[in-house]
Formats: C-alpha cells, sequence, structure tokens
C-alpha cells in the first residue's frame, strides 16, 4: 500500500542558539538584559517606535505550538531572525537543548499529530496531507503512504479496534481496509435531484402491448427476467455499491461513520434563498484600479441557513432523518418573547435546531448527539438511535434565557469540547452553576450529570484521561480570575493538585500524546509568550526553550499593571489593569481604554492581546496620565451572570461600570473629573460612542476606533446571541444603537475606521457620519483608512491612528 520513509529528528539543522534556558518560578522566563553596563539606555516612548512591526520592536513569540507522535519533540511555529514570516522550529523535551530551524522539505513531511487520530492502542497515527492519507507507526518511527490520487482524500479515521480507516474524498466517505487493501464506498451522496424516469407515451404503451402476441417476444421476455433473478441470488449476501443519495443543492457536512461501519451520518445545510442580500465592502485601492466588491455577510436577522441530521444505514441501503420531535422544550418562547406567544404548543412552532456529531461511544455502543436551538438558548445533549433516526434518551439540557455560552461550551462543532471518557461515560462542560465545570453523564442510566469540578471559578480547558490513564488535565482560573494554570484531576472526580507552579501568569497548553508531559506559552503582564516544557507532575517546574524579545524593547522598564477591583453601583466587583503616572510627571489627566470583543478578558496577569495599547498606556504614563483598562460586564473569566449582564441592553451595565470606573478613579486617585477621556476598538469603540452620546459630562473625550455604530448592521451570530432579532426585539437594538443617541455629543471624538472592513462594515461610520451632519455636530472628525480591513496590519496606518488619538488627548485632558 505504498512506499516507506523515516523521519528523524535528529536529521533537523541547526541555524541558531538562543540565550541561556532557565529552569525556574514562572515570571523569570529568561536572563534579560536591563539597562546596565553594556546595556542600551531606556529608550523614550514615542508613538512610531511602539507602533512598528512587532517582529521588529517587540520580537515574535512562539505560536502553534504542537508535538511529534512519539512525544519527544516540540514542533512551533517562531521568526527570531526577524524575517518576513514565522518559521517551524523544533527542540527536544529531553534536555535542554535550543529549538532548531526545521527546513522546510523536512517541515512538509511531519506527522499531523494535532489533526491526525490515533487507533485505540495509540501506536497508529493516520492522517492527510496534501490531500492524502499516511499512518505513522510509532513503534517502528515509519510512515506509510496510503494513496496517491488526484482527488484529496481527508478527516481519515480508525473504526474501532480494527485495521479499517474511514476518510473522505468529495462528498462520501470511503473505508480503507489496512489488512487486505480493500477499498469500499461507504456513501453515494449526489448533488441535484434524483432523475425521474420519463413516462411512456400512451401510443407506445399500446404497441407494446400488441407484442405480446409474438410467443418468441414472450419466451425471451421470460429468459431475461431469470437471468436477472439468477444474478440477484448469487450476489444475495456480496458487498455492493451504495444506493445514490440525491441532496439537491444543500451542503453536506460532518460527515461520520460508527464504529462498525452500519451508520453513516451527516449534517445537511440548506442555504438561503438566492434572493437574500448579502453586504458587500467595497475596496478602492485595488491592484486592477477599479472599485472592487469583497462580499461579506448577512446582517443579523436575515434569514440563515437551516439544518438536517441524516442518517444513512448500509444495512438496509436507506437513508432518513433525525427526528427532532422529543427533544423536550423545543417549542418552548423565549422569555423576552412571552408576550407574544401563541395560546397552544400547538399553535407553536419548533425551534430550529443545529446538531453536532453523533459522537460514537467507543465500543459504538451508544451515539451522543449534541443540540442547539439556533436562538441559542438551549443545548442538549441526547443519546440517538441511529436504526430509527429518533431520540433515545436526554443527558443534559442546559437553558439560558440570554445565551448558552462560557469556556468548553461554545464549540460543540470539536471534539475537543465533549465526548467519551468510557464506554458508557460522557463527558462535557456546563454553566449550570453559573461557571463552566466539568461533568460525567452515564449513558446507561441516564442519571442526573455528576459535577467534576465546582467553585466559583472556571474550568477554562479540558483533556480527558487517556485510555486507562488515572488524570485529566484541566486549565482553570481557579487561583485568581487573572491567571490560568494547569491542573490534574483524579479520573473518577476527587482533589486537584496544580501541576504549573506558582507564580502571576498563564499558560496555554499543549498535553503530548503520550500524556505524561506538556508543552506551554507562558507569560506574564509585561513579559510576552514564551515556549516552556514539564512534566505532568504537582508543582512542576518548568524549562523555557525560548527567548523572543529584541534586546531594544527589553531596554524599556515596561511595568507590571495594578490588577485593581472596582466596585460597580450594584456591588458587582469589577476588575481593570491600573497603570500609575511616572513619579513626579501626575497632571491630573486619566484614559479609560475599554476592550473589545465584549466576550475578551483583559485585567489579567498574562501578556495581553492588547500589546500596541499595552505599550501606548505605558506612553501615557509617562507623560502624566493615569491609565485603566477595565474588563467591564459581558468580559470572559467572571462566570455566567457576568458574561450575559449585557443582554438586551448592550452600553447598559457595561456602559455603567466604566463610569463608576472613571469616578473611583477621581476618588481613589485624585484624577480631575473634568478631564478623563477613553478610547477603544471595535466593541470598545461602540462602548465610547455610548459614553460621549450619553454620559458626556463623565468623559472629556473620545476616540472610537472601528466601530460598530447601529447593531441591526452587524453580522448574525454574535449580535443575535445578546440582543435577540430586530423584528422581535426592536427595543433591545434601539436601546443598544449609538446613532440613536448622536444628539447627545458634547465633547470632542475622534472616529477611525478601514474602509475594507469586513467585520464592522465602513458603512457604519458613514451613516453615524450623515447623522452628525444632519445634526449640526462640528466637535468631530472621521480618519479613514483605504487599505485597512478591521485589525490593521500596516504599521503606518497604526502609528497614524495613535498619533490621532495621542493629539485627542493632549489637546483636551492637558492642563
Amino acid at each position: 500500500m505504498g512506499s516507506f520513509s523515516t523521519f528523524r529528528p535528529q536529521h533537523l539543522r541547526v541555524v541558531l542558539l538562543v540565550s541561556a534556558l532557565v529552569v525556574g518560578v514562572p515570571g523569570r522566563l529568561a536572563a534579560q538584559p536591563r539597562p546596565g553596563a553594556g546595556a542600551p539606555p531606556p529608550p523614550a516612548l514615542t508613538v512610531p517606535l511602539i507602533m512598528q512591526a512587532p517582529a521588529t520592536w517587540v520580537g515574535t513569540s512562539p505560536s502553534h505550538v504542537r508535538w511529534s507522535p512519539d512525544s519527544r519533540t516540540v514542533y512551533f511555529d517562531w521568526n527570531p531572525a526577524r524575517l518576513r514570516r514565522d518559521s517551524l522550529y523544533a527542540v527536544p523535551f529531553a534536555g535542554r537543548g535550543a529549538p532548531v530551524l526545521v527546513p522546510a522539505r523536512t517541515a512538509a513531511g511531519l506527522p499531523d499529530t494535532e489533526n491526525g487520530a490515533f487507533d485505540r492502542r495509540r501506536q497508529r497515527l493516520t492522517y492527510a496531507r496534501g490531500g492524502d492519507l499516511f499512518v505513522y507507526d510509532l513503534r517502528r518511527a515509519t510512515e506509510q503512504r496510503l494513496t496517491l490520487t488526484a482527488d484529496a482524500e481527508s478527516q481519515p479515521a480508525w473504526l474501532g479496534a480494527t485495521e479499517r480507516l474511514s476518510f473522505r474524498r468529495a462528498d462520501n466517505l470511503f473505508q480503507l481496509d489496512l489488512g487486505t487493501g480493500q477499498l469500499t464506498q461507504l456513501t453515494d451522496f449526489r448533488a441535484g435531484a434524483a432523475p425521474v424516469k420519463a413516462p411512456v407515451a400512451p401510443q407506445r404503451a399500446t404497441l407494446e402491448r400488441q407484442q405480446e402476441l409474438f410467443e418468441v417476444l414472450r419466451e425471451r421476455a421470460a429468459g431475461r427476467t431469470a437471468s436477472v433473478a439468477a444474478t440477484k441470488r448469487a450476489g444475495a449476501g456480496q458487498p455492493r455499491a451504495p444506493k445514490p443519495v440525491y441532496i439537491g443543492e444543500q451542503q453536506i457536512e460532518e460527515l461520520r461513520v460508527s464504529p462498525d461501519g452500519r451508520f453513516v451520518t451527516y449534517r445537511l445545510a440548506t442555504a438561503p434563498a438566492a434572493a437574500e442580500r448579502v453586504a458587500a465592502v467595497p475596496a478602492f485601492v485595488t491592484a486592477s484600479g477599479y472599485t472592487e466588491e469583497l462580499p461579506t455577510r448577512a446582517k443579523v436577522g436575515d434569514r440563515q441557513a437551516t439544518y438536517t441530521l441524516g442518517i444513512y444505514d448500509r444495512q438496509r441501503d436507506s437513508a432518513y432523518v433525525f427526528n427532532p420531535k422529543a427533544v423536550p422544550g423545543l417549542t418552548d418562547v423565549p422569555a423576552y418573547r412571552k408576550d407574544y406567544a401563541a395560546p397552544t404548543d400547538t399553535a407553536r412552532p419548533a425551534r430550529a435546531l443545529l446538531p453536532f456529531g453523533p459522537f460514537w461511544s467507543p465500543d459504538g455502543g451508544f451515539a451522543l448527539l449534541a443540540l442547539r436551538a439556533l436562538d441559542n438558548k438551549d443545548r442538549w445533549l441526547v443519546l440517538l438511535d441511529a436504526a430509527t433516526g429518533q431520540l433515545t434518551r436526554v443527558l443534559d439540557r442546559q437553558h439560558d434565557d440570554a445565551w448558552i455560552g462560557g469556556p468548553g461550551i461554545n464549540d460543540e462543532d470539536s471534539e475537543a469540547n465533549l465526548g467519551w471518557l468510557d464506554d458508557h461515560t460522557v463527558w462535557f462542560q456546563s454553566e449550570a452553576t453559573g461557571y463552566a465545570h466539568l461533568y460525567t453523564a452515564d449513558a446507561r442510566t441516564g442519571a442526573a450529570p455528576v459535577a467534576l469540578t465546582s467553585g466559583r471559578f472556571e474550568v477554562q480547558s479540558v483533556v480527558p484521561p487517556l485510555p486507562g490513564a488515572p488524570w485529566w488535565y484541566l486549565t482553570t482560573n481557579e487561583s485568581d480570575a487573572g491567571e490560568k494554570h494547569l491542573w490534574r484531576l483524579p479520573r473518577a472526580g476527587g482533589r486537584r493538585e496544580r501541576i504549573t507552579s506558582a507564580g502571576q501568569g498563564a499558560y496555554e497548553v499543549t498535553v503530548a500524546p503520550d500524556g505524561r508531559r506538556a508543552a506551554a506559552r507562558y507569560s506574564t503582564a509585561n513579559q510576552p509568550w514564551e515556549l516552556v516544557t514539564f512534566d505532568l507532575t504537582p508543582n512542576a517546574r518548568p524549562v523555557v526553550r525560548t527567548h523572543s524579545t529584541t534586546v531594544a524593547w527589553e531596554a524599556y522598564p515596561w511595568r507590571t499593571p495594578e490588577v485593581v477591583t472596582i466596585p460597580a453601583r450594584d456591588g458587582t466587583p469589577v476588575r481593570a489593569r491600573l497603570y500609575r503616572p511616572t513619579a513626579g510627571t501626575a497632571t491630573g489627566a486619566a484614559v479609560v481604554f475599554v476592550h473589545g470583543a465584549g466576550y475578551l478578558q483583559n485585567a489579567h496577569h498574562w501578556w495581553s492581546h492588547y500589546s500596541r495599547e499595552y505599550q501606548f498606556h505605558h506612553l501615557l504614563a509617562d507623560r502624566g496620565y493615569t491609565v485603566l483598562d477595565v474588563d467591564y460586564r459581558g468580559s470572559a473569566g467572571y462566570g455566567r451572570a457576568f458574561r450575559t449582564g449585557i443582554y438586551r441592553h448592550m452600553g447598559g451595565k457595561d456602559l455603567s461600570d466604566e463610569v463608576d470606573a472613571a469616578r473611583w478613579l477621581v476618588a481613589q486617585h485624585g484624577v480631575d473629573a473634568k478631564r478623563i477621556g477613553l478610547y477603544g476598538g471595535s466593541y470598545g469603540g461602540f462602548m465610547t460612542l455610548m459614553a460621549l452620546f450619553t454620559e458626556p459630562e463623565v468623559f472629556a473625550c473620545g476616540a472610537a476606533l472601528r466601530s460598530v455604530t447601529d447593531w441591526s448592521h452587524y453580522n448574525h451570530g454574535y449580535t443575535s446571541n445578546i440582543l435577540n432579532l430586530p423584528p422581535t426585539d426592536s427595543v433591545a437594538y434601539r436601546r443598544s444603537s449609538p446613532i440613536y443617541f448622536a444628539s447627545g455629543l458634547r465633547k470632542p471624538l475622534l472616529i477611525c475606521h478601514g474602509m475594507v472592513d469586513t467585520n464592522v462594515h465602513f458603512q457604519d461610520v458613514v451613516r453615524l457620519s450623515q447623522r452628525l451632519i444632519e445634526l449640526k455636530k462640528e466637535n468631530w472628525e472621521l480618519a479613514v483608512y483605504p487599505v485597512e480591513d478591521h485589525a490593521f496590519l500596516e504599521p503606518s496606518s497604526w502609528a497614524d491612528e495613535y498619533t490621532r488619538i495621542l493629539r485627542l488627548f493632549e489637546n483636551n485632558l492637558r492642563p
């Protein structure tokens, strides 16, 4: 079945030696030079300096960490040479050797542990590369090519504890028996409608009946019938080609096969009618010299795709669909629409569902299906009887009057977020207690789920035990809401033990395939991410394997921002990062930064996603400003109540948290109440607009970057969770959209937006601009960036934008 080749890590070519590696407590990632003898003096921070390309100024942190199949080598993307793009590097787990560059040819032939599948004994790994299939034998350290075809093969998986593999080619599944070499087509899905046999014209039918007069024709017809019957008898019990299943114009997704190969399941997505409009973004600066339109997305409330779970029973050669009628609460009316409910259940339409899976138990005895209501207010975990297409048991129902979410809950299309602990035990995460925790449920009994973790913290990620292994590995924020550490938990639950050593910061952990060691990206608040490795034992001592920051960047004494807690007006504790002004420079002015994304955490002890803003805040502090970066209501890391605090009113509690933070600065840090500015991008830009339009006495000026101005023009997936739909909850959209409050603008406003923003469309600020013009507002300006999308790429754009922001603050907040 193909040739064999061998990959050995020692073939890698050493091209770079990094600084001395350190084994020690987190926070001292490497021996980093500081000002002193032979060190450059601390630079004076300027906007052009801190907004240049990060690879040039800060350095490039390692990313995309993965393992070799034998768990001996860590691979990661890195760019210590400050080249145009990252390259693949490798470092052996054993010892303290420096990372080495993996030659491009070697990198192209590495086994894929991320997307591949191990067999049940974890001795072989199958994966797709370049559209072909491979198997890597860990015992022999050899790779076997299985296919070499023009068609692309993907998604290989082992069928139970056998020599058989399933894989996808185009829209169909195939099975390959490694023992016999037999290739079997499991499905025959075809686009378009099933062919219809044309009816025989009446005249032709009459003529055919007349031919029964001739004995020779009758005898020949009887012979043909007998021959067909004999052929069928001879082929009885023999494998046969699958029946064609015509799927029309639908898209086929989630192709899966049961471990015994009998059932193939698939999700059919029906796109909205072609008449449904999609927003287009015009690009003005193009290679062609012509304006070109970039198709992007529909707007919230536009018709969305609908989904059906199909089942193909190969034994019966029959295709049918999952019947959702037994799903409890399927016709429930969302709480916000109780006034509009039909008087009887029979008049209520069933809510549309999005199915994930099924995920088969290792022995194939159970099929677990995750179902999401498309309004995202319910998530069910149910058992499916594939032979009938019926639901047999509900293992868990999570309901939220706002929307389902939280760590480990949002992405059920990935088997990394739920699965089987053994042949009958399901594991998953739920916010049933208000925080994302780990649960198990018994598929045999259907007893109430058992919580393996609990408390006022979140389980951020889960690595389940390997077959026969004793430990779960959990990343949680139980030590502090602003830290992420790795813990181990006994298989059956019990007392957790911390793996990563004490110290502020965060670990993004990748566990090795053997389940005994780990690699992680680790950072602190003032040191970017570096690669560390460690054994999976309590209080492990990480070995630092990279040093990524530049000497020039290290020459500045970067602060560790203070993480403070501010009491909101309703008593909720709200965390924030505080940057105090450099000693002797305090001006009494302050700047409040509003992070983007809504559901994102920034008041933490690890390296910020907003690294440019982190540096800009130092520049402001050096100029005498106090800077506060608030994790307002809706931010990540603090549980369900905090996450959903903005339901049906963005610009409500989230904005009042910012206002309370500004008043806290006045009361606790001597800030002048008349000299507080704020700024932010995306959701932070939206919040800046709402603040200046509705709280003009609190903030003296603001910069709104790539901001949403009217939520009815944003995308469906994000917005419908929080504000429902414009036709059914118009109140939520009106009170949450800045464009309706533009008349309240009193203080100077800077608006910055990329013209090819495919996330928050440039149309948003164009509409707001027209509104401000009609309102005869004069204290605002709009800066546009013709070649920039939502996330800017060009250093010149970043520098221009932040020069304008700094000028806004200097002109309006200085005494």
